[in-house]
């Protein structure tokens, strides 16, 4: 005579079988993944080391661009205070040029008004 066993002592061995199966399924996903991505790595890191070292040259390139900005507005500046200084000169010169004929007009108008 053959022995079977009822339907509910089965039932949680299966479920247990199969949630087991489920766990394995989904740690092999997980394993897969993380191989994919260990093998993915060095590819990765090495985009991002040119892209840090492309941003580098770029970075590189503006700051040049803007010292070479600031060294042609340095060198007009340079240019432009020796012109005020000169243009200070003059003005002094004119100014005491001017203050010379309104001395001479004030004495020759009292000379000649007799105040």
């Amino acid at each position: 005579m053959l022995h079977r066993s009822s339907p509910r002592s089965a039932t949680p061995l299966r479920r247990k079988q199969e949630e087991l199966a489920r766990r394995e399924s989904e740690l092999r996903e997980s394993v897969e993944r993380l191989e994919r991505s260990i093998a993915a790595a060095p590819r990765i890191a090495e985009e991002r080391s040119r892209r840090q070292l492309e941003e580098q040259h770029m970075q590189a390139d503006m700051n040049s661009r803007f010292d070479a900005s600031v060294a042609r507005h340095a060198g007009r500046s340079t240019g432009r205070r020796r012109s005020l200084r000169k243009e200070r000169r003059e003005g002094r010169l004119i100014f005491l040029v001017l203050v010379i004929a309104l001395a001479a007009a004030v004495i020759w108008l009292m000379s000649h008004l007799h105040f």
